[in-house]
């Protein structure tokens, strides 16, 4: 039973809709909603995901119950820098996963909760997850299989709670500008910035298709809109690995077909099980590792790395940081006392072969504050005490 067709991936533009500046600082903190209709697998995703680690929390309020999860990002580079300085610890890059249940059968009539439109609203991304698999034992809540069908429905969903979002703050500024109870320059910009949101959601464009300026999106930064969320469709297969082409061509978007129960099944398995079954199967990639992945793509983060015989670590910032930032993610100390970052990119040191060649061969660089810190960097920064 060859399984590798479970790994296509189709992938939109990944770039962030939101301003670097809403991400920075808070990418320690970023969750990703896993959601999906009533029994399409999004649970046992979740639990593939986890991959057995121990920082698992549950929490629930009314009908809602929430399982959160902190996973590692799987980076071959880490792996090879730990071969080369054998530290006592590594790091991997971690993304947090929450899986969030509440969608009862009959949303296309009943539309969503209240306050599982509040939590999807705490999310920075969403992993929806689409059932296209066949159980006899679990009927489909809608009826049949038709991974298209509940793609739609739900994003339909999405749209019409922003545009009752913007359609309400959009009659409270003009009620405001007639009164004259408000700063009419801002409100006059807040005022095009809800019109091209508003038609957007009326044509059924989901908001990050928009490519918003920092400018434009700083006022709505607060109201959670659902559309402008970065987006992973995962195609749920049976362990056959039949799906189906899912065309979903939105910015900060990607989709990627797998079987779930396989993923979990095999995330449960020690390092050498897990190794004879893949190549039992013919199973060439876990996808678990390609949606972790291209979900800490879609948050608009990468990675940059220290070094040492005490760790080896992938430090989280998003797209676009600094020098400067990247220190503040290591230790506010180091921001406060920045002088110059050290910095050698990861190619070129495992070409030459170490940090002591790089030196050698001067190839570390010195950069200021301003410098904005690429995906894989080596980063040391020089700081007073």
């Amino acid at each position: 039973m060859a399984l590798n067709s479970c790994n296509k991936v189709k992938r939109g533009k990944l770039q962030p809709s939101l301003d670097p500046g809403y991400r920075l600082g808070h990418t320690e903190n970023m969750q990703i909603g896993i959601i999906g209709l009533p029994h399409t697998g999004k649970t046992t995703l979740f639990q593939a995901l986890a991959g057995g680690e121990k920082s698992v929390s549950a929490f629930s309020s009314g009908k809602l119950e929430i399982h959160t999860a902190v996973a590692e990002v799987p980076d071959s580079r880490v792996d090879r820098l730990r071969e080369i300085f054998q530290p006592k610890k590594t790091i991997y890059a971690k993304v947090t996963f929450a899986d969030i249940a509440g969608l009862d059968k009959g949303i296309s009539k009943k539309g969503l909760p209240g306050a599982f439109v509040n939590l999807l609203g705490q999310m920075d991304a969403f992993v929806h997850v689409l059932r296209a698999f066949d159980n006899p034992a679990v009927a489909h809540s809608e009826g049949s299989i038709n991974p298209l069908r509940d793609l739609a429905l739900l994003d339909t969903e999405f749209l019409l709670q922003d545009l009752t979002s913007v359609e309400r703050r959009y009659d409270r500024l003009l009620d405001g500008l007639k009164k004259g109870a408000i700063d009419r320059e801002q409100a006059l910009k807040e005022k095009q910035g809800l019109e091209t949101m508003k038609s957007a959601l009326e044509e059924e464009r989901p908001l990050r298709d928009l490519g918003l300026s920092d400018e434009t999106i700083k006022p709505f930064k607060g109201y959670g809109f659902l559309s402008l969320k970065p987006v992973l469709v995962v195609v749920n297969t049976g362990d056959d690995g039949q799906g189906m082409d899912i065309p979903y061509k939105h910015q900060d978007s990607a989709v990627v077909q797998l079987s779930a129960r396989l993923e979990k099944e095999i995330s449960e398995l020690s390092p050498d099980d897990a190794a004879m079954f893949m190549e039992e199967y013919d199973i060439t990639e876990l996808s678990r590792s390609r949606v972790l992945q291209l979900s800490y793509d879609l948050l608009g983060l990468h990675s940059f790395f220290t070094v040492g015989e005490d760790e080896v670590r992938a430090w989280t910032i998003s797209r676009g940081a600094t020098a400067l930032e990247a220190a503040a993610t290591v230790h506010s100390d180091l921001a406060k006392g920045f002088i110059r970052a050290e910095v050698v990119g990861y190619e070129e040191l495992i070409e030459l072969g170490g940090l002591t060649q790089v030196k050698n061969k001067g190839k570390l660089r010195l950069e200021g504050k301003e410098y904005v810190v690429q995906d894989g960097e080596i980063v040391h920064i020089r700081h007073s005490s």
